[in-house]
Order: structure tokens, then sequence, then C-alpha cells
């Protein structure tokens, strides 16, 4: 939650510091390209496949068995990275006409944009190794450290723009000299930590280790299925670039509102099952399994539903409170609000696919996420072209058309991955969610009047004073959320429904 506020905090400045358009665009892709990398190689794919294997040896192995895993992990997982690293630094102009080739009309956007590209390509090797030292620490069930590591990157950021970026050619450089300082500075935060579970890596080259040759065979495939809704934010980028200036910055700003809650809780639901999943698997109890999934896909519905209402709702509102000051136009907000309601349809998806990936990765079934993810990115892409060029065509809002299409092929993938479990009987729901369902609905419909009831009242939003805006939201966000609860406590729905199952 704190490293998610603080991000908020971060994109505020840059929304101050560099607006849309420009400077704005070239960092979005600029940062986007070593952070799409590290999800493959660190959050994503890499411990999904060393997490159950860890799992394994730390359950019938001695501590001998589990430290030389570790070690050997280190040295071959370190030397990709620094493989990676060194063609990402040299090819930065190759790398950035892939990501963003409209770029290629406007050569000082290009080359700022391949100057960043070169700074911050390192933070992919810093950051990937912080994620190997989290994925340890967090199956021997030590979530806090790792969980706080990615506040020191928004505390980075945010010092680089307000504090160093005269310093600097712009402040868009600075900003990636502070993200590369933010991942040296994370990487050397977990290493003690990991000393006190005995579990400090000496790296070693040894690809013929059994561990390691099992963690590259699961993590092939891990690869695609993780990354699937990645790549689909990533094609938005790179058509983003071809629908002229400012696109990239408007979808920038309205993912970021759709990060927060899919952040803040998706991701913890996701890493907190993860290694219990693991566990449960490899000493085969099956119902227990179930029940754990069953109970992280009640904590998503629980969430996502009144998130997503939300944000649709208060589109308008949140960005204008958050972002319009220093170089936000007004047009930029109106933008921004279109493809963040787009967005946002897709936030129950992305959630669900969070806490569905581990119930297959978990039993080191890699196979299906991946047929599952081709079939989610051929459906995106079949649909880009039939909405985004109408949409383009009508009214210029193609960045509006890429943020709908990605959130549709999101519930194409979370339906395959949930019917793939169910298929195989490996979930199997509790027997009261059609009474779940009618108390959740009508949990929502109270959240939906409340907040359409205050708009209805307060739609100055672009007039009011900054403090003004963020008083009124924050009574909207507090009656709203007082609404939900009440109305959940009055149909029957009680905190001891959520007690996990162990």
């Amino acid at each position: 939650m704190t490293s998610r506020v603080l991000g908020l905090v971060r994109d505020i400045v840059l929304a101050s510091v560099l607006g849309a358009g420009g400077a704005m665009d070239a960092f979005v892709v600029a940062q986007k390209i070593p952070n799409f990398f590290r999800r493959l190689f660190a959050e994503g794919a890499f411990s999904q496949a060393f997490i159950p294997v860890l799992s394994e040896y730390r359950e019938k192995g001695s501590h001998a068995a589990v430290k030389e895993l570790v070690d050997k992990v280190a040295g071959c997982l370190g030397s990709i990275l620094v493989l990676v690293t060194l063609v990402g630094v040299i090819g930065a102009a190759g790398v950035s006409l892939v990501f963003a080739p409209g770029y290629l009309a406007e050569p000082a956007k290009f080359d700022l944009l391949t100057d960043l590209v070169r700074i911050t390509f390192p933070y992919l090797m810093l950051i990937s190794l912080t994620g190997f030292a989290g994925a340890i620490l967090n199956s021997y069930d030590r979530f806090a450290i790792p969980a706080i590591t990615p506040v020191f990157l928004n505390v980075f950021m945010i010092a680089g723009a307000l504090l160093v970026s005269d310093f600097f050619p712009s402040p868009a450089h600075a900003l990636a000299w502070s993200i590369v300082a933010a991942g040296i500075f994370s990487l050397l935060f977990q290493l003690p930590f990991l000393r006190q579970i005995h579990l400090l890596p000496s790296p070693k080259l040894d690809w013929s280790h059994p561990g390691v040759k099992r963690i590259l065979v699961l993590m092939g495939p891990a690869l695609f299925g993780v990354s699937v809704s990645q790549l689909n934010l990533l094609l938005d980028t790179i058509i983003a670039t071809k629908l002229g200036d400012k696109a990239a910055s408007w979808l920038f700003y309205s993912d970021r509102l759709v990060e927060l809650p899919l952040g803040v809780f998706g991701v913890a639901i996701a890493t907190v099952i993860m290694p219990g999943l693991s566990r449960l698997s490899a000493a085969q109890s099956g119902e227990k399994f179930s029940q754990m999934l069953d109970w992280a896909i009640r904590f998503v519905v629980l969430i996502a539903l009144p998130a997503t209402l939300a944000l649709i709702i208060l589109a308008e509102p949140i960005l204008y409170t958050l972002f319009y000051h220093g170089k936000m136009k007004l047009a930029d907000i109106l933008m921004s609000s279109y493809s963040l309601k787009a967005y946002a349809l897709g936030l129950f998806a992305f959630m669900l696919i969070k806490v569905l990936v581990p119930g297959y990765f978990a039993r080191q079934d890699m196979k299906a996420p991946v047929r599952i993810g081709i079939i989610a990115i051929i459906a995106n892409i079949v649909m880009k072209p039939l909405v985004v060029i109408p949409l383009v065509i009508l009214w210029g809002l193609g960045h509006v058309g890429l943020a709908f299409t990605t959130a549709m092929a999101a519930y194409v993938n979370a339906y395959l991955l949930y019917r793939g479990l169910r298929r195989q009987q490996i979930y199997i729901p509790a027997s009261n969610w059609p009474k779940l369902w009618l108390r959740y609905g009508a949990a929502n419909l109270a959240l939906v009047a409340v907040l359409l009831g205050f708009l209805s009242v307060w739609n100055l939003w672009a007039e009011w004073s900054v403090i003004e805006r963020v008083l009124r939201l924050a009574v909207v966000c507090v009656v709203g959320l007082a609404a939900y609860l009440a109305a959940l406590v009055a149909v029957g729905v009680r905190l001891r429904d959520f007690k996990a199952h162990h």
C-alpha cells in the first residue's frame, strides 16, 4: 500500500514536471522497456518457476541442498541478466525502434528515448536480482521486506524530479538516473535479510544442476503465461507511439490508476497464495488447494468490483485531483479519463488472472496458462483494428480503443484460466457462491448510488482549487467506502467469512 501510494505521489510529480507529450512520452516508453523485461525475468516467470522448485527442495531436502540451489540459480540468472543488459545498452537505438516505431518521425523525441533507454536498461538486471532475493524471502514467509522494497524506486524518482533535475540535461534524464540508483539500493537492502536465513547467495555457474534445469523448463512457458497482460499493455504502447503526440502519456496516467488497486490487492493476494499453494501441491492436498483458491477469488470479487465501478464513475474527479496542475492541460485530463474508464472495465479480469495463474504454476503446470495466454494475445490483436480504427476516424480516440481491447482480452484470459481449473476439478467453488453474488451485487449498487449522488451535486472539478478537489474527493471516497461496507454488513457478509483456510 505504501509503495502504491508513493507511486501515485511520483505520478503527480511527473504530471507536474513533464505534463503530457514530448519528454513525457519518451520517458513513459523508456521506463516501460526495462519494466517489461523485469516482469518477465523477476516478478513474473522467474518467481513463478523458482518458488515451486524452492518450496519442494525446502519440503523434501536439507538446508544445504536449498543453499546449493540458490547459489546455482544466482549464477545462472545473473549471467543471463548481464548479457541481456549489455545487449540493451549497446543496442539502445534498436530497442527504441522496436518499442516506439512511431517516434522515428520525430528525431528529437527518438534521440531522447534512445538516451533514456541506455541509462535505464541496467535497472533490469538490478531489479531482477532484487526480485530473486524477494522470491527466496517470500518462500520463507518473509513478505514484508520484498513488499517494502518497491517504495525505494518511488522515493528516488520523486527526489530525482524535485531535488536534482537542475544538474541534468533535462528532468527526464534526472528521472532515468534515479531509477538506476533505486535499483542498486533495492538490491543491497535485501542482502542482510537473506544472510539472516543463511541463504545469501554465492553465485556459481552450473547449468546442469537438476534444480536449475527444472526452473529453466518451467520458466520457458511461464515467461509467456505471466506476461500476457504485459505484452498486451506493451502492444498498446507500441501502437500509441503511432497515434500522435500525447497518446502514450494519456495511457500512462490512466494505466497507473488501474494499477493502484491491482498492485495493492491483486499482487498482494497472488504473492501470499503462491508459496501456500506450492506447499499444498507438494503435500498433495487437493481439497485445501481448492479452498485456498476459493478464498483468493472471494477476495478479488470483494475488492475488484467496487474498485472497477469507482474508477469508472470517478474517473474525471480522480484525474483532476491528482494531475491537473503544472504542465497538465484540461484536454489531457479529459483524454486520460476516457482511457481510464476503458482500462477500469478490465480491472476485475486483471485481478482474477493474478490469482488464477498460481493455481496452475503451483502445480508446475506451465503449458496451460501459456496456451490460454496465446489465445488472449491473438484475441487482443484481432480486436485492436476493429475497435481502434473506427475510434480514430470518428472521434480521434484511438488510445481509448487500445485500453478497451486490452481490458476485453483480459476477460478472455481470465475466463479460460477459470474454465481450465474447473474442468480438471482442481478448483471446486464453494456452494454458497449464488448467495455471495447477490450480497456483493446489493453492496455495489449501494456504492454506485452514493457516488452518482455526489457527482450530480459536485460537478465543477476543473474550476476548484487543488485543496478543494482533494477534500471533496476524500469525502466522496470515504462516504462511498462506508456505504459499501455498511451494505455488506446489512446483507450478511462478515469478516470471519474471509478467514483463510490453513
